[in-house]
């Protein structure tokens, strides 16, 4: 009976993927019956992302131009949750694919609606140019607020989430396009970015720069890839034949349309001086693999053809995965068998729903990094005084690439409404974001010093880090030069700790790293709250006060100063990220955080093949032969605390040469990444109640990327840790509950 179901399902899968080959190839024959019957004009045209309507045949106009980072962007009202490095932050991709769902709902009722009002311009559209999921491999990166973190493999997990929320679960058809930008080794400076020639070693490519993209492309079927700005290994990104075709194509199996950055095909002559003109910019973008311009250097493409740089041939090959896009998400004829068209309603636009998932959204990126016995705040305190420019801006939880709703939600109001009635609630901006305060006489820290619990509010907005033209009050572009908070506001923070006697709960706004060792010194409770979104003041109400737990972890590591870090426009990963940075340059590492009652581990155990130590083995003549058993490693986790915790465990391996009894070390050479993050899951531990935990290890797992860029599992003794944060000197000293064991290769 099992061999008739096995054969069964087999037999469905094999049906299921063989309709599928059959719709594509019916599809694709109508795509081209459609490109054959366009005039090169006409074709060139279609291949821009402001795309004319060709209305004998059927064809509407249309934009390949939509933002959809975390929400609709730029397109009317919309729920706004928070900014992804917060979504990387909260380890739950289940939690972000339901955020991605939520999304492409809004996104498809906002569709159906511009359609009825003839609406085809930029932002109305259903192919959305997110996530993005470079690495966030140097804090300083002012775009570095749009990823999911450092680490490749939290990247790849949480951008696959995003991109199954987003695109749907039809064989065939989409929901929306989602796109992995920007293909590759892109993460600044921002003033560079249209002249500088990336050349990373091979592993750190394959290490650090490619595992993310790959993954999108491979398990998450991604359907669009912007190629980045700048050059990679002297060749544009947006114009590279080895990133476009060998490997995205060819080695991927890639199979949706290519887009370039914006402008980027112009930086192909006129930035990087790779061509003498707009024509031959044009044939190397289009030779190399580019599917479609943001921007308007194709307007060189018919001169291209008379001059035989390109061949109408290659202009038709270039635009078949563009309709093709169009064909699944069912818009290109108004497909009825498309389930996703006509079926959306304005009423799921902000609705009660996606706004309760935006404020569960923004509790579990919201991250505890110090508490002194200053929280949860007792919502009948005599009195609280919310200090800072952060407390009232809504700007301050928006970050890049934001919708806009109705409602937004401050850090004020979220505590006032907690609080009772009778509690005495101040308010004063105390400092301003642009400079110094201009009046000498300043009445509001010592109303802060006064109150019992003073929440002061300070940071970052997307004026001071963002994008090249977004970030305005930054004359680089968006970047930062230190990770100082500015002068006035830590001169502020210093009038309000100063011999305080109250309880100073920090509050740090933005989307990447500051220095927080005087906050940390001189406060009582220190949270790190991104960008939120626009439930924001609610969750950190709702955290404050203890009516949820902070669940949020470090999905970057915290350096010590700006000191420490390599030359900015260095694309080597020495130094960089908890892989390879020195220890005693950390002061927060990477997935750390705190809840309100820490969870412990313990008696660490490997089931299957083991020897007497208590070691898993992997027999490397059994893995080539298809034989070897997984491993599978257990351990017990618990809380001594007096309510739940979500505890996100985090599984890191350390190859041979690594291993050191405090975590890991990097080699000699800096070659040796200190561990790698190779299995993460979140977890409800209840108080009173232990669990027995387990991870299942692959041979694949242990693989590491060797100098030459390939991947292999090393003969030797590999360390494997799980705990609450990396393994290292700086978790161990901050207290994190960490159970190591190992595996040995033979």
């Amino acid at each position: 009976m099992k061999l008739k179901t096995l054969l069964l399902a087999l037999s469905l899968i094999g049906g299921t993927a063989m309709a599928q080959e059959s719709k594509i190839a019916e599809m694709q024959q109508k795509a081209k019956a459609l490109i054959a019957q366009m005039t090169v004009e006409e074709k060139i045209e279609q291949l821009m992302n402001a795309t004319p309507g060709i209305e004998r045949l059927g064809i509407k106009p249309y934009n390949y131009w939509s933002e959809a980072l975390h929400g609709v962007a730029r397109n009317g009202k919309a729920t706004v949750f928070p900014e992804p490095i917060g979504m990387g932050a909260s380890f739950n991709p289940e939690l972000l694919q339901a955020v991605g769902e939520a999304i492409s709902d809004e996104a498809r009722a906002k569709f159906d609606d511009s359609q009825r009002l003839q609406r085809y311009g930029i932002y109305a559209g259903l192919t959305f140019w997110s996530p993005n999921v470079n690495i966030f491999r140097d804090p300083r990166w002012g775009r570095g607020m749009e990823t999911f973190g450092e680490d490749p493999y939290l990247t790849g997990v949480m951008g696959s989430a995003f991109v199954h929320g987003m695109q749907g679960n039809d064989p065939f058809y989409l929901k929306t396009a989602t796109c992995a930008k920007h293909f590759a080794v892109h993460s600044g400076p921002e003033t560079l970015r249209h002249s500088f020639d990336a050349r990373p070693s091979q592993r750190d490519l394959f290490e650090t720069y490619l595992p993310a993209f790959r993954t999108l492309v491979e398990d998450a079927k991604v359907e669009i890839v912007m190629g980045a700005y700048n050059r990679v290994f002297g060749k544009s990104a947006s114009g590279s034949d080895y990133l476009l075709t060998d490997l995205l194509r060819n080695q991927w199996g890639f199979q949706g349309h290519v887009v370039s950055d914006c402008g980027a095909v112009t930086d192909i002559w006129q930035g990087h001086k790779l061509a003498a003109d707009g024509a031959e910019a044009c044939a190397i973008a289009i030779k190399a693999g580019l599917n479609v311009e943001c921007g308007d250097t194709f307007q060189y493409m018919g001169e291209a053809l008379k001059r035989g740089l390109v061949t109408e041939e290659e202009l038709d090959n270039a635009l078949l995965p563009l309709l093709m896009t169009r064909i699944k998400l069912g818009i290109l004829f108004d497909d009825p068998d498309c389930p996703y068209n006509h079926c959306a309603e304005t009423s799921t636009i902000l609705s009660k729903e996606h706004v309760a998932l935006a404020r569960r959204a923004a509790q579990e990126t919201m991250l505890l990094l110090k508490n002194d016995e200053a929280l949860p705040i007792d919502k009948n305190i005599n009195s609280i005084c919310v200090v800072g420019a952060g407390a009232t801006d809504i700007f301050s939880m928006f970050g890049n690439y934001y919708g806009v709703s109705n409602h937004y939600t401050t850090y004020l109001e979220g505590i006032v409404d907690k609080v009772s009635p009778s509690t005495s609630v101040l308010h004063r901006s105390g400092y301003m974001y642009g400079g110094p305060n201009l009046n000498a006489v300043d009445w509001s820290y010592g109303d802060a010093q006064g109150a019992d619990v003073c929440v002061l509010v300070l940071g970052n907005t997307g004026n001071f880090e963002g994008e090249e033209g977004d970030a305005i009050a930054t004359v680089e572009q968006g970047d930062r030069t230190t990770l100082m908070l500015p002068e006035h506001q830590m001169e502020y923070f210093r009038k309000v700790a100063k011999d305080h006697k109250n309880k100073l709960v920090t509050v740090i706004t933005g989307g990447s790293p500051v220095d927080l060792r005087e906050i940390y010194a001189g406060s009582d409770a220190v949270i790190q709250v991104w960008y939120p979104g626009q439930e924001g003041g609610t969750a950190l109400a709702d955290l404050l006060f203890g009516d949820a737990n902070f669940s949020g972890r470090l999905p970057m590591t915290v350096p010590v100063s700006t000191e420490v870090l390599p030359d900015f426009d260095n694309y080597d990963m020495h130094g960089r990220t908890y892989k390879y940075m020195d220890q005693e340059n950390i002061l927060f590492p990477f997935g750390y955080g705190l809840s309100y009652g820490q969870v412990q581990y313990d008696d660490a155990a490997l089931e299957g093949p083991v020897d007497g130590d208590n070691r898993g083995i992997f027999d490397l003549k059994r893995i080539k032969k298809g034989k070897q058993e997984p491993i599978r490693m257990q351990a017990k986790i618990w809380t001594e605390g007096t309510q739940p915790v979500y505890e996100t465990m985090q599984l890191y391996a350390c190859a041979p040469g690594s291993a050191a009894v405090e975590g890991c070390k990097v080699g000699e050479a800096g070659d040796v990444a200190n561990s790698q993050l190779i299995a993460f899951r979140k977890v409800l531990v209840k108080p009173g109640e232990p669990q027995i935990v387990t991870f299942e290890i692959t041979p694949e797992d242990l693989m590491t990327v060797q100098p030459d860029g390939t991947k292999a599992l090393v003969k030797g003794v590999h360390s494997l840790y799980l705990g609450a944060a990396a393994p290292g000197v700086r978790s161990s000293e901050l207290g994190v509950s960490i159970v190591g064991t190992a595996v040995v290769v033979k």
